[in-house]
């Protein structure tokens, strides 16, 4: 049986079978700095008598995360030199983050924002704080795109989502919201009617990008919730990390991406994984993560192909990090074989 609340500490997880009792004292060392949630979805996926499990490798506090590794950074990606006010990240010219809320439904152990989620983290807008952050976007008429994220937005209530679309609606040139969130796969029943609703209550287009790594995650009960938004006119965008131990396999990942399209949604973003303190454990190389990308193509269809980027640590920026197939008046086929291009007469 599934607990019936979400697990939030170490003890909880002793507790409910998913981490055996000798090794809590390990575990509430690491919940000390670091939240630990875990939905009722996300427990009953999780196979305890499995070491390598990609479920509680992503959820599972490790001792692994209070070892430092060289070039981790509380902020890998430079949010704090992007934001102008507090709740706006500003990196790119026609679109801006919007952080209502630093709360999430569970904590992820390669969290690039774990310094700042979670009870000991930042806290929620406060009304002051929101109306600035919605100030700064209405004075900037190049602001072309919102991105709702945090934290989760999908935490918040029905009517704290509406209350955030009405206020975008005023803003004439703003005509893209997106959305990101977790929630359809790791607590499936909160995208209610409600939330649906709250998120069409506008004439701007709007866009919900699921994050999740594992095609286990995608449930029969996440994929209807995912189909509730869907059928309601919102269309979805995938995103997914890489990590070592959960979907560093070509097959893995082929098989999360087949299911993205299966669901109607759209594979976008493959992330390398950021240098967060204490992740060393789950973060691969960009040189493997090419070598996934190249035995994709070709063998998976062109809708399930995501592409593979990496922020730039330092906050410099999102490039794509694919394989090259071009070298020296030669391209290669998806077998490997090299070709002369142009074309030789």
């Amino acid at each position: 049986m599934p607990p019936a609340k979400t697990l939030r500490d170490a003890r909880s997880l002793t507790e409910a079978g998913l981490v055996p009792p000798e090794r809590l004292p390990a575990l509430e060392a690491v919940a000390v700095r670091y939240a630990v949630a875990i939905t009722p979805a996300m427990a009953e996926l999780i196979d305890p008598t499995n070491d390598d499990d990609p479920i509680a490798r992503q959820f599972i506090p490790s001792s692994e995360e209070l070892v430092a590794s060289p070039g981790e950074d509380g902020d890998p990606i430079g949010d704090d030199i992007h934001s102008p006010v507090d709740g706006i990240v500003h990196r790119y010219p026609d679109r801006v983050l919007l952080k209502p809320t630093h709360t999430c439904a569970v904590y992820c152990r390669f969290c690039f924002r774990r310094e700042m989620v979670g009870p000991e983290g930042l806290s929620n807008l406060t009304p002051a704080q929101l109306d600035a952050a919605f100030a700064y976007i209405a004075g900037r008429p190049q602001i072309w795109e919102v991105i709702v994220t945090g934290g989760d937005p999908f935490v918040l209530s029905p009517r704290r989502l509406a209350e955030l679309m009405d206020r975008l609606e005023a803003i004439p040139h703003v005509k893209i919201v997106r959305f990101h969130t977790r929630v359809p796969a790791v607590d499936p029943a909160a995208v209610t009617d409600d939330l649906v609703a709250a998120l069409k209550r506008t004439t701007k287009t709007v866009y919900v990008a699921l994050h999740a790594n594992h095609v286990r995650e995608l449930t029969p009960a996440a994929r209807a919730a995912c189909a509730r938004i869907i059928d309601a006119g919102v269309p979805m965008l995938s995103q997914t990390v890489l990590l070592k131990g959960v979907n560093d396999d070509p097959a893995v990942l082929a098989e999360l991406m087949r299911a993205f399209v299966e669901m109607r949604i759209r594979p976008y973003y493959l992330h390398h994984h950021d240098y967060a303190p204490g992740t060393a454990h789950l973060r691969t190389t960009i040189a493997e993560g090419q070598a996934i990308m190249k035995a994709l193509r070709g063998t998976v269809s062109g809708l399930a192909q995501p592409t593979y980027v990496l922020d730039i640590p330092g906050g410099h920026g999102k490039v794509p990090v694919g394989p090259s197939y071009v070298d020296d008046g030669a391209v290669e086929d998806p077998n490997g074989t090299a070709h002369p291009y142009p074309p030789r007469a």
